[in-house]
């Protein structure tokens, strides 16, 4: 019995470490495809948990981008720095680039690899702010008048850096350090990645493996593991080395929440949620108890802000739009002849254009959207408006000056004071002149609930009235 229960449990031990040779030798691949942003570094940061929890040999960051956003980039970063899982950046297929803030991720890996074909440089960083005037860099002068000047004194070379303005030279210098810093901790080439911020260099695959740039060339994502099995790594976790030869690839979609993510952080989507949002809310505030509206706009503009939280937002645009909505929701309320729409037009249009704080490509709200909804808007709202002004002109049919005019029959003989319907309503009413029941009487007035009324001249007779008890 005791034998039987020992092949038993060494049968269940070596099921389990089988299980765990084959989840070690998983490999993750996953695509980071188009600009970097917010769903791309959510993708991203999960992609590599996962990896971690699983226990899988290697992640494969499989890049082929133009850039992206500098904090969905540092978030990328900061993931694979702190993930005891190896990270290779591999720059495919061929005809792929990692440009921008694609080499920053590239250098930050602990593998960094390139299909032939493919390109990586270019990552000075956009300048987030409006620009300064540039102060031009003297011309160079001619070699004998350069060598010595007027108090006999070489001129000395204009600094690096001379026509930028104060702002970017942070920018550029703090991207430097940034990508050198991960040049040393990699044991890459710190100089070429200092170029490639400064002045914007690029490199294809074979320059960049011959300069030290990058680990290693591969085709494809199978030749890559078969050159980086029994290759040593050191990771947040420690050392580690790699059996990557015949690995079991796993390749990570993007799922509904990644693409949930990219679709409301499109900056044109985040806009366009946000004029739904005000708007539904304005429909709801001028006809209550309709409730769709209210639920539609209040989610839009909860999801639009949500967006724009995660987005390089410049918040004075953003008060603008939101002043310009107002005013143009103000003019159907408050009918000023057009000057408060027209502000909010103007309001909401230089809004819209400075509302995204950064020049990367696939992050800006092109300017056909924006003369769109300002066309849309204007037109709308003054449409509104006009109604308004038009039934603000019409005679009140209902309430205290709806009964200021209105034709009733006398229920009595009023002498002077007695009974009348007037709009289907009893009244106690008097008359300076004797009326007769059943006369057609006019109201000239009311205090409280006694009116005033006069016979009408045209009455020709008076209409027969059965008994009322009062």
């Amino acid at each position: 019995m005791t034998q039987i229960l020992g092949v038993f449990f060494l049968a269940i031990l070596g099921t389990n470490s089988s299980w765990a040779n084959a989840a070690s030798t998983q490999v993750f691949v996953v695509p980071l495809n188009g600009a970097i942003g917010p769903a791309t570094a959510d993708f991203a940061g999960r992609a590599l948990a996962r990896a971690e929890k699983e226990g899988a040999q290697l992640v494969v960051l499989r890049i082929d981008t133009p850039g992206g956003l500098d904090l969905s980039m540092r978030q990328i970063i900061k993931d694979i720095l702190a993930s005891p899982v190896p990270v290779a950046a591999f720059v495919a297929p061929s005809g792929a680039r990692a440009a921008s803030a694609g080499t920053y991720i590239l250098y930050a890996s602990h593998i960094a690899a390139m299909a032939p074909g493919t390109n990586l440089g270019a990552a000075t960083p956009v300048n987030i702010a409006a620009p300064s005037p540039v102060t031009p860099t003297p011309a160079r002068k001619p070699d004998d008048a350069r060598d010595n000047d007027k108090d006999g004194k070489r001129d000395r070379a204009a600094p690096e850096g001379a026509g930028q303005d104060a702002m970017t030279k942070k920018q550029v210098s703090d991207a430097a350090a940034y990508i050198r810093a991960f040049a040393q901790m990699r044991g890459r080439n710190a100089e070429w990645a200092e170029r490639a911020v400064r002045e914007g260099v690029s490199l294809s695959a074979e320059e960049a493996l011959a300069q030290k740039v990058i680990d290693l060339t591969a085709r494809d994502v199978p030749e890559l593991l078969s050159k980086l099995d029994g290759r040593k790594v050191t990771t947040a976790g420690g050392e580690r080395t790699l059996a990557t030869a015949g690995a079991t690839l796993v390749t990570e979609e993007p799922d509904w929440r990644t693409r949930f993510l990219a679709i409301i952080t499109d900056p044109s989507v985040a806009l366009i949620l946000l004029m739904i949002g005000v708007y539904g809310l304005f429909f709801e505030f001028w006809n209550p108890g309709l409730a769709l509206p209210g639920v539609v706009g209040a989610v839009c503009l909860l999801v639009g802000l949500f967006a724009l939280q995660m987005l390089p937002v410049n918040y004075a645009g953003l008060a603008l739009i939101l002043l310009g909505l107002s005013f143009m929701v103000a003019e159907v309320f408050f009918p000023a002849f057009g000057s408060l729409g027209a502000g909010g037009v103007i309001a909401f249009t230089i809004g819209a254009v400075m509302l995204i704080d950064t020049d990367v490509p696939g992050f800006g709200v092109p300017s056909g959207l924006i003369v769109t909804l300002v066309t849309v808007t204007a037109l709308f709202i003054f449409f509104v408006a006009a109604l308004a002004l038009k039934a603000r002109r019409r005679p009140i049919v209902s309430g205290h000056e709806a009964l200021i005019g209105s034709i009733g029959v006398a229920l009595d003989d009023l002498e002077p004071e007695g009974w009348a319907r007037v709009h289907g309503e009893q009244w106690r009413v008097r008359s300076s002149v004797p009326i007769k029941r059943g006369q057609s009487v006019r109201v000239t007035s009311r205090g409280d609930l006694m009116l005033s009324v006069e016979p009408v001249a045209d009455a020709g007779q008076k209409l027969i009235l059965p008994t009322t008890a009062h």
